[in-house]
Order: C-alpha cells, then structure tokens, then sequence
C-alpha cells in the first residue's frame, strides 16, 4: 500500500473498531485520537491526548498532533507529524534516539505527575515519609486518602 498524504478528521464519542485510511479519529470525551498508520502498514495508531503525550490542536476546519508520531513499537517504524490534516514525513530514528525519547517522555511523565520512578518510591518508603506531589495522581490519590 501507498502512504498516506493527509488525514480527514472526524470528532466521534468512541473511536470504531475498524479504523479507516486517511481518517483521524478523535474522541475528546476519552481525549484520544487514532487512526490507521500513515505508512499503509494497516497498525493503529492510539496517540493519548495530555499534557505529557499528545497535543491536539483544532483551528475550526483542521487538526494537528504535537509532537511527532513515532511508531517505534511497529514493524514499519514510521515517523511522521500530523500537521493542518497533512502527513509530513521525518526521518527514521536510531535505535539509540529512540530510547533517548523514551527515556525523555518517562522523566516527563514523572516531573508532571510528581512521582520519581521506582527508586525514589523506594527512598520515601524506607524514610517513612509520605511523598507530597503536585501532578494529578497525587491530587486524586490525597482526595481517597
């Protein structure tokens, strides 16, 4: 199969089953968008919508994904960005960037969510203390507490 230029979006509350090419599904409701990889491999590509994964942006007429989509854990290891409903094509990564990203996108996600991984879960229970953190699972777990 050919690879795909652009991406007609469709806001829909549950992304189907069946993912069609050339169709950008987003469902704000569970803030997701999917779609059928760009290359034409036929993998789906779920890209969460965060402030530590996926931005979309939505002008009144077309939609953009920040930042690029990596599809590292695929056969095709695509790499593309969906920018104004156009698949603008990047290069391939090494193996070594890309474990570099996703080392990058884990510390990220430990800096917004206000956990430090295993090793610092570990210091605070062998100190006793309770872990005070500012990210969103901290907020909703001291909201059970």
């Amino acid at each position: 199969m050919s690879r795909i230029t652009s991406l007609t979006p469709e806001f829909v509350e549950h992304i189907p089953q069946q993912l069609d090419r050339g169709r950008l599904y987003v469902s704000v409701r569970f803030a997701t968008a999917a779609h059928a990889c760009c290359c034409g491999c036929g993998s789906e590509v779920v890209t969460p919508l965060s402030p530590t994964d996926w931005v979309l942006i939505f002008d009144g007429e077309t939609v953009s994904l920040d930042p690029s989509i990596g599809n590292w854990s695929f056969e095709c290891q695509s790499h593309y960005w969906i920018r104004r409903n156009r698949v603008e094509w990047a290069r391939r990564w090494s193996r070594e960037k890309i474990a570099a990203g996703r080392t990058e996108d884990r510390r990220s996600k430990e800096k917004y969510f206000g956990f430090g991984g295993a090793a610092a879960r570990a210091d605070v229970a062998r100190s006793g203390e309770r872990r005070v953190g500012t990210g969103l699972w901290s907020k909703l777990r001291e909201w059970f507490e």
